[in-house]
C-alpha cells in the first residue's frame, strides 16, 4: 500500500475516534441529572426519617449540637408515697428508693411537665376534674399532725397549657371533665418533696394534678389513663401516686408489733403479676386482680389502688416493671415504671 492511500484511512480514524467522543460527551451529560436525582432522593429519605422524630432526637443527632438525646416517649410511674411523717423519716427504706426515683425522672426522663394522679382527689362517678391553676398552694388535707406539718411549702406550678391538653384528650375519649383551680393535695406534695427534693433534685417543670372518678371501676380508670397515653410522645411525664396495699386500720390495729399483714405479702405479688403481664393481657388481669380474696384486705377501699390502673393504662404496649417493693405492716411500698427510660 502507498503513502497516498494510507492517508484518508487515518484521516477517517481520526474523524472516528472524534465522534465516540461526542457521543460519550453527550451520555455523560445525560446521566448526571440521574446520579444527581438518585443521590438526592436517597438523602431526602434519611432526612424524613430524621425529621420525624422528636426535636430533642433530631438536635441530638445535628453535629455541633448542645441538646442531649432523650427517649422517643416518656415512660409512665406508680410512686408508694406515705403519709405526711414520711417525709421526715430518711431512715425509712422507701425514702432513699423514693429519692432515686426521683433523681432518675430529672436526670434521664427530664420530662416537659408532669401529670399526676393522687389517691386524695375524686370527683363524680363518671365525671374528672383537672386543676388548671398556675400559681398553686398545698392543700394540707390531714388531721392530728404536730403543727409545723401544717406550715410545709413546696414550690411548684401549674400549666393552663399542659391543663388543656389533658382535656382535648380527654373529651376526645369522651369523658366529661371540669376544670378547677385548687392547691396539691398530700397525696402529691407529701412524696414530691421526698423524690424532688427542692434545694437537692428540684422538678422544675409544670405540675398538673387530674382527680380520679369516685367510682370502683377499674376499668374506667385504665381507660382514662389510656386516653393521655399520647401526651407522653410530647414529653409529659404521667405519675400514678398512691400505695400497693393500704389498710389503715389494720396500720394502726398491729402498730409496733412489727408484724406484716400476710395478705400484704399475696397481694403485693397478684399485683406484680399482673401489672408486668404482656400489654394485651395486662387489663384483663389487672380487672381480675380486684376479685382475689385478699384485694379487700390489701384496700378495703380503692382510691389508693386505682392510680396503676390509670398508670397501666397510659402505657399502653410498654411492659411495666417493679422497680421495687417493701411490705410493712398493712402498706406495700411497691414502685411501677412502664416503658424504658434512656441512659444519662
Amino acid at each position: 500500500m502507498s503513502i497516498s492511500s494510507a492517508v484518508p484511512l487515518n484521516r477517517f480514524a481520526n474523524r472516528s475516534k472524534y465522534i465516540y467522543f461526542v457521543v460519550f460527551l453527550f451520555l455523560v451529560s445525560l446521566s448526571i441529572p440521574l446520579l444527581y436525582r438518585t443521590d438526592w432522593s436517597y438523602t431526602s429519605g434519611v432526612w424524613r426519617a430524621t425529621s420525624s422524630q422528636s426535636t430533642s432526637q433530631a438536635n441530638s443527632i445535628m453535629p455541633g449540637s448542645s441538646h442531649t438525646s432523650s427517649p422517643s416517649r416518656a415512660p409512665v410511674y406508680f410512686l408508694g408515697i406515705g403519709g405526711p411523717n414520711f417525709m421526715e423519716n430518711p431512715d425509712h427504706p422507701a425514702y432513699a428508693q423514693l429519692t432515686a426515683v426521683g433523681r432518675e425522672i430529672t436526670t434521664k426522663v427530664k420530662p416537659k411537665a408532669v401529670v399526676v394522679f393522687s389517691a386524695h382527689w375524686q370527683s363524680g362517678p363518671s365525671r374528672i376534674q383537672i386543676n388548671v391553676a398556675e400559681q398553686m398552694d398545698l392543700i394540707y388535707d390531714f388531721y392530728g399532725f404536730p403543727p409545723h406539718y401544717y406550715e410545709y411549702k413546696y414550690p411548684n406550678r401549674g400549666s393552663p397549657e399542659v391543663a388543656n391538653k389533658v382535656i382535648e384528650k380527654l373529651a376526645g375519649a369522651g369523658i366529661e371533665v371540669e376544670k378547677v383551680q385548687r392547691g396539691l393535695d398530700h397525696g402529691v406534695w407529701t412524696g414530691f418533696i421526698v423524690a424532688f427534693d427542692p434545694k437537692k433534685n428540684p422538678l422544675g417543670v409544670p405540675i398538673v394534678q387530674v382527680s380520679l372518678f369516685s367510682s370502683e371501676d377499674p376499668d374506667q380508670h385504665y381507660r382514662l389513663g389510656h386516653a393521655l397515653e399520647s401526651l407522653r410522645d410530647e414529653g409529659v411525664l404521667i405519675i400514678g401516686a398512691g400505695m400497693a396495699a393500704h389498710n389503715l386500720r389494720d396500720f394502726r390495729a398491729i402498730r409496733g408489733t412489727g408484724q406484716t399483714m400476710p395478705y400484704v405479702f399475696s397481694f403485693d405479688e397478684a399485683l406484680k403479676d399482673a401489672a408486668t403481664a404482656k400489654p394485651e393481657e395486662r387489663q384483663a388481669k389487672m380487672t381480675a386482680l380486684l376479685r382475689h380474696s385478699d384485694a379487700r384486705q390489701a384496700h378495703p377501699t380503692l382510691e389508693h389502688i386505682l392510680p396503676i390502673y390509670i398508670a397501666a393504662g397510659a402505657a399502653g404496649s410498654d411492659v411495666g416493671e417493679r422497680l421495687w417493693t417493701l411490705p410493712e405492716g398493712s402498706l406495700s411500698w411497691a414502685q411501677y415504671r412502664f416503658g424504658e427510660v434512656a441512659a444519662a
